[in-house]
């Protein structure tokens, strides 16, 4: 009896169960219009720098400002000792009275000789003597003036004032300190702060790539070279005020193959200061028929090559080779593999392959899918 039991009991277990396909979580792709922006990073600087030096030498006598406060265009910030250049300005104006008194007597001479010379009282050269003497010292007066004049001038030139408004950083001599004309070391720096610049770099193939989509019509550009760029700031923050981009260099930096671009921002509460580190996003256009993708559909193989599966003719897993171009919030912009149509997997992963078959959820109007 056990052995018929056992017989009985053998066809049952030889039975094959049917395993359902795999579910995995689509997307199903469609184009959307996007803005087109791109980071980059780069550092401020001063709307206008001006580096304050002395145009005469001599002993600084005061310094009338405060270090690292404003100032405004005219204020005068140093006293150099005047007192050698008063002199020369006082010598000069006397120098030039003399040829003025000088003048008034040759003056005489030469009309009295050119009455005499009419009659022969005179020879004629005496004549020419008085009237060449003459114009010697009406020369002699204008030298003397131009002296006056170069006096007072280096007389102005003691007080230094600051050429441009501005936030004035530190001083680098005191009081007593001895200074030339024209040297090399400023003796501070003035910095408009009320606007300020931002210069970022960006790569020659991004700005190539660029005018090429422009060129076929894949980005719709967005002004006329005033693209609007948001600044972010050190600690992440955003910056309060937006800017405009100014111009795009044009010679490419042979060492590190990149274009320089400057961008102006408003600085009325001189939040920014020169030499801070930024990034900038800038508005480069909209592209109206965009294909993104979530970050976590797009993966890497061994060799770090882009791919995404999708669920082909058949109900069928299909690997894709795709080019990310960049990233937009939490989705990759897809410049090819992917298009308009196309069931993305987004979800359900660990059960699939390439070339077998799936059941598609779509995963906006489903809970995520189980394992």
């Amino acid at each position: 009896m056990a052995l018929v039991l056992a017989a009985c009991d053998q066809p049952s277990a030889n039975v094959p169960t049917e395993v359902p396909p795999p579910a995995v979580g689509v997307q199903t792709l469609a184009p959307q219009n996007v803005a087109v922006q791109v980071e980059l990073s780069g550092r401020t600087s001063a709307f206008l720098v001006s580096e304050v030096r002395p145009q005469v030498g001599g002993i600084i006598e005061k310094r009338l400002f405060t270090e690292g406060g404003d100032v405004a265009q005219g204020d005068v910030l140093y006293q150099i000792d005047p007192a050698t250049y008063q002199a020369s300005l006082d010598s000069a104006r006397a120098s030039l009275a003399k040829a003025k008194a000088n003048v008034v007597s040759l003056q005489s001479k030469a009309k009295r000789y050119d009455e005499l010379v009419g009659i022969n009282a005179v020879a004629k050269q005496d004549y020419d003597d008085a009237v060449a003497s003459l114009k010697a010292a009406q020369a002699d007066i204008a030298l003397n003036a131009a002296a006056v004049k170069t006096a007072e001038i280096n007389l102005a030139y003691t007080k230094i004032t600051a050429p441009i408004s501005g936030r004035i950083g530190k001083s680098s001599v005191t009081e007593g300190a001895l200074v030339t004309a024209s040297q090399t070391t400023a003796l501070a720096t003035i910095q408009d702060l009320d606007q300020i610049y931002v210069d970022v770099t960006q790569t020659s193939a991004e700005y190539l790539r660029l005018k090429r989509d422009l060129a076929e019509g894949r980005i719709t550009h967005s002004g006329d070279n005033q693209a609007d760029v948001t600044l972010l700031l050190e600690d992440g923050s955003t910056y309060a005020e937006k800017g405009t981009l100014q111009f795009s260099d044009v010679t490419v930096d042979q060492s590190t193959g990149s274009i320089t671009l400057r961008a102006i921002f408003p600085n009325p509460q001189h939040d920014l200061l020169p030499g801070m580190y930024v990034r900038a996003i800038l508005d480069e256009g909209s592209n109206d028929q965009a294909i993104l993708a979530p970050q976590q559909a797009v993966m890497r193989d061994a060799k770090g090559e882009p791919y995404a599966y999708v669920v082909g003719n058949g109900e069928k897993v299909e690997q894709r080779a795709v080019k990310t171009e960049r990233t937009i919030g939490d989705q990759w912009l897809v410049g090819s593999g992917l298009q308009a149509g196309d069931r993305l997997i987004i979800d359900g992963f660990q059960n699939i392959k390439p070339g077998i078959a799936v059941k598609a959820i779509d995963a906006a109007a489903a809970s995520p899918v189980a394992q």
